[in-house]
């Protein structure tokens, strides 16, 4: 798997962080606390955590690329954060944080399983979990569009051994494995939130960066633009145009006390 372009990914992912801050005013922690941001990313909502009073902060990402990214725009805000490269499935942590926090990266994760699992017991008890993550019909749009596109004559040579690097769950199942894990006092929802963007270039700067990454890393750099300008005409044909169709998957979970 390629790494991300952190720097591009921070200067572009103002949709995420909007996502994100929605869910991270659900956190209401409180001074003493220790809390986890899973799939920190480039740490902007992590320092926006951290920066509340007498809040312990760790930010974990699989990605090096983010957490050099992090560790840097944190410096120069001078918010001490600290940050661990790890996988959220199997976390290195047993009754160690207050809350669990995540936005837009639980569905990077393939065995829901095993990450609810590792959560739950990372998680001292009583502690909770805040999450959203993109689910079931997340950008089935663009996704069927780019499946189309690769089983093509011109690129399927590329993709004879693809597998989804995403995977979108919805709520009744997300429901059951929570239960499964252990947790309790779960609220889980589905919501739509389209994103859209005003001039062409900018939509297929978001898309290449952030939605399809994976998918043009298989292709000779030289087809990518064909790839992406097909994509895009497509996307200047829907009503309204340019607009991204995401769904979010919102989490909320705790640990009993015990």
């Amino acid at each position: 798997m390629t790494d991300w372009d952190a720097a591009k990914y921070h200067r572009i992912s103002d949709p995420q962080l909007a996502w994100g801050r929605a869910v991270a005013a659900r956190l209401v922690p409180v001074p003493g606390e220790r809390i986890l941001d899973i799939g920190c990313g480039t740490g902007r909502l992590t320092s926006e955590i951290a920066a509340q009073p007498g809040i312990v902060v760790i930010g974990l990402d699989r990605s090096a690329a983010m957490l050099q990214e992090a560790a840097k725009h944190g410096a120069a805000i001078k918010r001490p954060t600290m940050y661990v490269r790890g996988d959220g499935s199997a976390l290195p942590f047993v009754n160690a944080f207050d809350a669990v926090f995540s936005a837009a990266t639980l569905h990077w994760i393939p065995d829901h399983d095993r990450l609810f699992a590792s959560i739950f017991a990372a998680l001292k008890s009583g502690g909770r979990l805040i999450a959203q993550a993109g689910g079931a019909g997340n950008l089935d749009r663009l996704y069927g569009r780019a499946r189309h596109l690769m089983a093509s004559e011109r690129y399927a040579e590329y993709f004879t051994s693809w597998g989804e690097p995403c995977h979108f769950e919805n709520v009744p199942e997300t429901e059951r494995r929570l239960r499964r894990a252990g947790f309790s006092d779960i609220d889980v929802s589905l919501v739509i939130a389209p994103v859209p963007f005003e001039q062409p270039e900018r939509h297929a700067e978001f898309v290449a960066a952030v939605c399809l990454r994976h998918q043009l890393h298989r292709l000779p750099e030289a087809d990518r633009g064909a790839f992406m300008q097909q994509l895009t005409d497509e996307a200047l044909k829907d009503d309204p145009p340019l607009t991204l169709d995401y769904w979010r998957l919102n989490i909320t979970a705790r640990k009993a006390r015990g």
